[in-house]
């Protein structure tokens, strides 16, 4: 396997014994309830034939009736077929970002990230849902998708691990391939810093259109939300390598935190909208804290 320098070089980087041991006692949650292509282990609202009891309909003519229950026609000589609640896949999808801003931050937005993806895909693997593992920067750079069980872990780990931050940002075509490769429905977890300079939105519709259960994370490191700069800088896009000289001064750095302020604003303001959920971390707040605290109340874990 081979590990980046700036990547998690094991299982206990990512995710401590002790916290793996937490994770396995919660849930992944859909606020809506999807319907796969394969038989699993979660129950849907959608009727099928399993053995626990759902509700009665009445019969019409092609039904089967061998679902026909009898007694009932018994005492009031009327069909009623009755329902059963169907086992189905929940498909798990984790989109992160490993464009080269991510490198930036003290502690790591990259290693933030990981560590968050890993925590939501051994829950999802421990509870037998399809985890889909996706990194991008312009584009897809890398994919794993279609894995179950706990024994898929490693993979996953792998996967974290081998992952380079390089590139530039662009949401938009990467969102546009994910679209088109990944069909089926489910939750969606998208986890990036959205410093992109093509704007979030093309790439936001892509995943909106799918009809998918949207939560997304925006990584900021303490040095982004508080600059500790001062005097006369020459400052260098690590993506693209645009440069600006600048002074920096108090007006100044009021004026970025206010620009900062809005367009992480604009980024909650629309996935508000559009129902998707929206959190924004900054790296100095321990992860566990981000997936047991925030993602149980919005919803997401039980």
């Amino acid at each position: 396997m081979v590990t980046p320098a700036d990547a998690p070089q094991s299982r206990e980087e990512l995710l401590e014994p002790g916290f793996m041991s937490r994770l396995e006692q919660l849930e992944i949650l859909s606020r809506k309830i999807f319907a796969s292509r394969q038989k699993g282990e979660r129950r849907s609202r959608r009727k099928g034939q399993s053995v626990e009891f759902a509700d009665y309909r009445n019969y019409v003519i092609g039904d089967d009736l061998r679902f026909v229950d009898w007694n009932i026609y018994a005492r009031l000589e009327r069909l009623f077929l009755k329902l059963f609640m169907e086992e189905e896949d929940l498909n798990v999808s984790l989109l992160i970002d490993v464009s080269r801003s991510m490198r930036f931050g003290e502690p790591d937005k990259s290693l933030y990230s990981r560590r968050v993806a890993a925590a939501m895909a051994y829950i999802g693997l421990c509870n037998l849902d399809r985890v889909n593992l996706y990194a991008y920067s312009d584009r897809i750079v890398q994919e794993r998708a279609g894995l179950r069980g706990r024994r898929m872990m490693q993979r996953v780990v792998q996967f974290l691990c081998e992952a380079p931050c390089a590139g530039t940002s662009a949401l938009g075509p990467a969102a546009r391939q994910f679209a088109i490769r990944h069909t089926q429905k489910g939750i969606v977890v998208l986890v990036s810093d959205f410093f992109d300079k093509t704007g979030f939105e093309e790439g936001m519709k892509y995943l909106i259109g799918r009809n998918m259960d949207i939560y997304v994370v925006q990584v900021l490191s303490p040095q982004e939300v508080n600059p500790p700069l001062a005097g006369d800088l020459r400052l260098v896009d690590v993506e693209d390598a645009d440069a600006a000289e600048i002074t920096v001064s108090r007006p100044l750095l009021d004026r970025y935190k206010a620009n900062l302020h809005a367009y992480c604003t604009s980024l909650r303001d629309y996935c508000v909208r559009r129902g998707a959920n929206y959190l924004l971390a900054t790296t100095d707040v321990p992860f566990d804290h981000l997936v047991l605290d925030y993602f149980h109340r919005r919803g997401l874990l039980r």
